[in-house]
């Protein structure tokens, strides 16, 4: 399935595959394989790595991380910018989908 661009859809990460390195520094552990679309998407490379910040939603001068971003390369060559919501969005679904494709690039 190709597509392109922008996509902002939820990601499903496979259980076991996450990148226990990064969640023993305290980011989110990238997650190795993911499924999107009905396809299974293996992640060969991370190209570069970012963080969102935000300011405290409670008043105070203190700033949040709200976003990890990865731009990763799939197995089938594949560019994918994906990303980790540390406050998952609200709604009933969308409270356990914390994982997104930004966008893809075929």
């Amino acid at each position: 399935m190709k597509s392109s661009g922008f996509v902002s859809e939820a990601i499903k990460p496979v259980p076991g595959t996450y990148d226990t390195a990064r969640m023993a520094s305290g980011e989110p552990g990238l997650p190795k394989e993911f499924d999107w679309r009905k396809e299974r998407f293996k992640v060969l490379e991370v190209l570069k790595t970012w963080k969102d910040t935000g300011a405290c939603r409670n008043g105070s001068a203190d700033r949040y991380i709200r976003k990890h971003w990865f731009e990763i390369v799939t197995e089938s060559g594949r560019t994918m910018t994906i990303y980790f919501e540390r406050t998952p969005r609200r709604g009933s679904a969308a409270m356990s989908e914390r994982w997104w494709l930004f966008s893809s690039s075929a």
